[in-house]
């Protein structure tokens, strides 16, 4: 029996369907999977699953492009922010609901006069959404690529047209976010969501801030390298380009209350510098908690200036003699610092308004840990008032301090801040804010979790609520959850009883179980190595 040709199949045997006048292709795959009917009897399948599809086309979008809307889904404008709020469980009948709205949102931006592509697939409220879920994700899921698909997915199922797979157009739109409004939009969240968290919450009531710093490493371009250049005592070509960053965080909520970053080696490079550059971070009577590397005079002295306390560990070149000073108890008292020299950094007028002496108070304890031995600790502070805060105060306040630590794992483990992505400073930069915006973001949610159920948010883990947040990110950002409260109210639940740092008795070695590749380090230029390869 001869077969009909796909010219015998068009016409009134094979109807045009709504869509296929735009979209030939879609009418010539159906066509084909007619033809392919008359030769095996799975291929009739096949074009019933077409006609199927092709049968819930059912209206345009203004572009022309046949779109097929679930009766879930809301329909949302581009130019709505809220696509990105509700991505973080968002919702008025929840605490801290005010925190980084997307009407907050909209306003830094406006603000900033850093709206761009509001007639465009590119905007940038969807530019900044898939930005936010590349910084969350890892592995596949950081490409460009995965961002672009993210858009397409998003805006099919909201009724616009998607983009090309070509990821350019994207990352043109990514450089065009203005560094200004996502600095604006980290400090605000942890501005507001420290303002409104309960007073159970701070130390003593008192809002307690922690400072530390750390690097991150990014692509060997010429760019990054004339920024921030690779470690001196490295060969030209074998090392990477590589940042340093001071962060200030808050101990009550864990977010990221403002950073400062600069290259790893130079002069006016190092964490003390950076840290000088954030004194308008702090508010008046918060208690700044730092490791021995800051507590030098001048930045207690300055930040004394401004009305904060401090609560440092005492550097290793200065000694103790707790026979001397005013006896406030046992391994406790008043000492005097007298001012040093004036540094080249400081100007003689800023000088002159450093006081010639600090009293501080000297407090001594030990640690004790399962398994290791004591270890004698003494810490410095401008909190002289023993009745109000006592010695065991003091030694617990330091002892928040390692949170600092926990904080910035997260950011460089969990949110893959330890090696960057971009190529050149200013989107190094840009992928910096738009990570800690992420992490702001999540700490909201973990905040969120924690007054609903009653629990601190540090007793919460971060790493689950990635997850959860990335499992209904798309579901939360089209709207297409046909209940949202209760997802919301489940996953709230869920973190509430993800509590971390309990675990009596965990003693773990540090070692890898798992052998690695047995590659050895580049020691040369690839260049040269790459030479070397073509010889052979």
């Amino acid at each position: 029996m001869a077969l009909p040709s796909v010219f015998d199949l068009v016409g009134t045997q094979i109807p045009r369907r709504t869509g296929e006048e735009s979209y030939p292709s879609l009418f010539c795959t159906r066509i084909l999977l007619r033809a392919a009917g008359a030769v095996s009897c799975f291929w009739p399948s096949l074009a019933d699953i077409m006609d199927a599809l092709l049968g819930l086309l059912s209206h345009k979008t203004k572009e022309g492009f046949v779109m097929t809307s679930l009766s879930t889904a809301r329909a949302r404008g581009q130019n709505d922010f809220a696509v990105m709020a509700d991505s973080f469980l968002h919702d008025p009948g929840l605490p801290f609901a005010s925190v980084l709205d997307s009407e907050s949102i909209a306003r830094v931006f406006r603000e900033e006069e850093a709206l761009f592509g509001q007639e465009d697939m590119f905007s940038t409220q969807i530019v900044l959404w898939a930005f936010l879920a590349q910084t969350l994700r890892d592995g596949k899921g950081v490409a460009c690529a995965a961002a672009v698909a993210d858009i397409a997915a998003y805006l099919l199922q909201t009724g616009q047209r998607p983009p090309s797979g070509n990821t350019g157009d994207y990352c043109r739109a990514r450089a065009k976010l203005k560094r200004t409004a996502l600095q604006r939009l980290v400090r605000e969240s942890a501005g507001q969501l420290e303002g409104q968290v309960d007073p159970s919450w701070l130390w003593k009531g008192r809002h307690a801030k922690l400072v530390d710093g750390f690097t991150f490493t990014m692509p060997d371009t010429p760019e990054n390298q004339k920024v921030f250049p690779q470690i001196g005592a490295q060969c030209p070509g074998v090392g990477l380009p590589i940042a340093r960053v001071c962060a200030v965080l808050s101990l009550a909520t864990a977010c990221v209350c403002d950073l400062a970053i600069g290259p790893y080696e130079g002069k006016e490079t190092g964490e003390t510098a950076l840290l000088r550059g954030l004194l308008e971070t702090f508010n008046e009577n918060d208690v700044v908690v730092f490791d021995r590397y800051y507590g030098s005079f001048m930045m207690l002295a300055l930040l004394s200036l401004r009305g904060l306390h401090v609560c440092v560990r005492r550097h290793q070149l200065r000694h103790s003699d707790f026979r001397r000073g005013r006896w406030l108890g046992p391994g406790d008292h008043l000492i005097t610092w007298t001012r040093p020299q004036r540094p080249k950094w400081m100007s003689q007028e800023q000088y002159d308004q450093i006081p010639e002496t600090l009293t501080l108070r000297e407090v001594q304890f030990d640690v004790t840990a399962p398994g290791c031995r004591v270890e004698t600790l003494t810490v410095i502070t401008t909190l002289t008032d023993p009745q109000a805060y006592s010695r065991n105060d003091i030694a617990d306040l330091y002892g928040f301090r390692w949170n600092a630590e926990l904080d910035i794992r997260h950011i460089k483990q969990t949110l893959h801040l330890d090696h960057v992505r971009c190529k050149t400073p200013d989107m190094v930069r840009r992928e910096l804010w738009v990570t800690l915006l992420a992490y702001n973001l999540i700490r909201k949610v973990i905040a969120t979790s924690a007054a609903v159920h009653k629990k601190l948010p540090r007793q919460l883990g971060f790493t689950l609520a990635c997850q959860s947040i990335l499992a209904s990110w798309m579901l939360l950002a089209t709207g297409a959850c046909q209940d949202s409260q209760a997802l919301y109210h489940l996953m709230l639940a869920r973190l509430a009883a993800n509590e971390v740092a309990n675990r009596p008795g965990r003693i773990e070695p540090r070692v890898l179980k798992r052998r690695r590749h047995r590659y050895p380090l580049m020691q040369r230029p690839r260049a040269q190595l790459r030479a070397e390869l073509g010889k052979t």
